[in-house]
């Protein structure tokens, strides 16, 4: 934090050397014995007051002058004493030839703690304003420069705006001393200038270097070896980049993901890495809860409601609270045709989206609209890739210290997604070496699709993280919680599957392949757990543990159907399509996997459309390798 000369900025040709402070260097930049350009801006009877910058002036004592002095007079002095109270006595410098040499200030400060380091003294910080917080007090300005985000607070009066013609985006010049408020530290600043020409070009170009530098992600060895994986790692890596230079602008994150049991091995890991991350760059201790939210969506694609939801409140946080409009981070969802017109609607604000899924994707539809996409069927991939093993190794590119407390959340993720992937394997012995068998792994997936049922569509942080296990550190109470959670939930399933079985219908399709299906609308319970999707999944998976052979389950209600398979290709997203085309007013939409999806319709072709989808399911391949009959635990 030293003042550094700037070169020569006189055109004198004498020996000596007089030095010119830059406007925004202070008392801490002057040396003793060292010669000083100052301007006279006062006269009184004992003495010239005169200034060597904007905050740096004294006192020339009228027994050390001679001759007669006006105010904007040019005088060459030195620092004689600095008194306990600060003020500053200076004395002339008899020179008459000399060459001018200018001081400015370094800003390159270094560690996220510097503003605790240097409580009490007058620093400076030059960066971009990413934030313009107006309390009812001063106002808080959020500077972004090379090692972080810095709260700097200025006071004009109660509520008033303080320096009003500067905006987010600006890139300024801040004085001021650290100073602790309210168990935090902020610079009380003194003086807050505006950059412009080239000032404003070189900070930029030395801001962009410094986030380019450190929004990069780390290089993380993958947790397990699959070349499969390895197709989609570069592109995790660019999420990785955006999602890091994302927090070092100071931009907000939404997050939305499904809620279910992938989506949250998915979302839950990203959001603590950010959270983290974000504490790292700021100093406001309070910036993670404010700059990253995690919400789950019911629906396998982005709702309207939720898009209109999500932007309100994104435009209130930027009236009320300076702050620019989040990127929005979709997980386990986003990559359909469906979530277009959603898109659409935070497109007309330039919202940036980037989107992790992988269920079937529609690119040709949602690529113009998102600013990355990772889905392992654009790497000719499929579903077993699940969402949740994509984001543990983008969460560990974010933040790589969070490894040790992911390294179960991957097979957590598949068993809750049926994945069939061959490094369902290696997954299971990675979590079985930090102590979680498959039962207590089985028990944790079923604890989190209890929870995200009753959570409806609030996170339930705390909630969520001691159930996977993952930020919290009780492990006696995790234990418990997922055993309560996964014997209420197995309990309420029985209860549903004892309503529902009687009154399922069954017969053989042409392909040799079990079609199961029931009306869930009037022969299951409505508003509890299990939902229509998880009760069709429940007796899907007893039908196939009953038969071994392919099994088709399907869960219908007046207006939507819920689909299940097992040893046949389905390929639902192209099912629907084709009923889309062939049924005329039938308003069917829908997608999912190959093996699992759900289709909508409209209530008065529901019996078109179901008879429609059985006759394609007839037509379908017998595919052994789509079948779980060989993985089905005995016991």
């Amino acid at each position: 934090m030293t003042a550094e000369p700037a070169g020569d900025a006189g055109d004198g040709d004498g020996d000596s050397v007089v030095y010119d402070l830059a406007p925004d260097c202070t008392a801490d930049d002057l040396e003793r014995n060292r010669p000083y350009l100052a301007e006279i801006n006062g006269i009184v009877d004992y003495g010239v007051f005169v200034d060597l910058s904007d905050s740096v002036s004294g006192l020339v004592h009228e027994s050390v002058l001679e001759g007669t002095y006006a105010v904007g007079d040019e005088l060459v002095v030195e620092l004689e004493t600095v008194r306990d109270n600060g003020d500053m006595a200076f004395e002339p410098v008899d020179v008459d030839d000399y060459t001018l040499e200018a001081v400015s200030r370094d800003y390159s400060l270094t560690g996220t703690d510097r503003l605790e380091a240097n409580v009490g003294d007058q620093i400076h910080v030059e960066g971009e304003i990413v934030q313009v917080k107006q309390t009812a007090g001063p106002t808080i300005f959020h500077v972004a420069d090379e090692q972080g985000i810095v709260p700097c607070a200025a006071f004009e009066e109660a509520g008033v705006r303080a320096y009003p013609s500067i905006a987010v985006g600006d890139v300024v010049r801040v004085t001021g001393v650290p100073e602790h408020r309210d168990g935090d530290v902020q610079i009380e600043v003194d003086g807050l200038s505006k950059l412009e020409g080239e000032d404003a070009d070189e900070a930029r170009e030395r801001l962009e270097a410094a986030l380019e530098s450190r929004a990069e992600p780390r290089d993380v060895e993958p947790l397990i070896d699959w070349p499969a994986f390895e197709k989609l790692r570069p592109n995790l890596k660019e999420v990785a980049r955006l999602l890091r230079r994302t927090v070092l602008e100071g931009r907000p994150i939404r997050v939305r993901h499904h809620a279910d049991g992938d989506g949250m091995c998915a979302a839950v890991p990203v959001q603590i890495a950010l959270e983290r991350f974000i504490a790292d760059v700021h100093e406001d201790d309070d910036a993670p809860q404010h700059l990253i939210k995690r919400l789950p969506a019911k629906a396998p694609f982005y709702e309207m409601e939720d898009a209109t939801r999500d932007l309100n409140f994104a435009l209130e946080d930027r009236e009320r609270h300076g702050q620019q409009l989040p990127l929005l981070l979709m997980l386990d969802n986003g990559s359909t045709a469906e979530d277009v017109p959603a898109y659409e609607t935070l497109a007309h604000y330039d919202i940036p989206i980037v989107a992790l899924d992988h269920h079937h994707p529609d690119p040709d539809a949602v690529g113009e609209l998102l600013d990355a996409h990772v889905n392992p069927y654009l790497h000719e991939e499929d579903y077993r890739i699940t969402t949740g093993m994509l984001c543990v190794e983008l969460a560990r590119m974010i933040y790589p210290g969070m490894t040790d407390e992911l390294r179960h959340v991957p097979a957590v993720a598949g068993l809750s997604d049926r994945s069939k992937a061959d490094a369902m394997d290696d997954y299971l012995e990675l979590a079985a070496e930090e102590g979680y068998d498959e039962q207590r792994l089985k028990d944790v997936s079923e604890a989190l699709d209890y929870a995200a049922f009753w959570l409806r569509y609030n996170s339930g942080d705390r909630l969520i993280q001691d159930l996977l296990q993952v930020d919290s550190d009780d492990e006696k109470r995790h234990r418990e919680l997922v055993s309560f959670f996964a014997d209420r939930a197995r309990e309420e399933v029985d209860e549903q599957l004892e309503a529902a079985t009687p009154h399922v219908e069954r017969e053989e399709l042409d392909n040799g392949a079990h079609l199961y299906r029931i009306d869930v609308e009037n022969h299951a319970h409505r508003f509890t757990y299990p939902a229509p999707g998880k009760t069709t999944g429940e007796l899907h998976d007893r039908k196939i543990e009953e038969t071994g052979d392919p099994v088709i389950t399907v869960g219908y209600g007046p207006d939507f159907a819920v689909l299940r398979s097992d040893g046949v290709r389905l390929d639902i997203p192209n099912m629907v399509s084709e009923l889309e085309e062939e049924i005329p007013g039938g308003g069917v939409s829908g997608g999912g996997h190959l093996v699992v999806g759900s289709i909508k319709f409209v209530k008065g072709k529901r019996e078109e459309v179901i008879d429609a989808l059985i006759e394609k399911m007839a037509e379908a391949d017998i595919d052994e390798a789509l079948s779980s009959a060989a993985l089905i635990d005995d016991d």
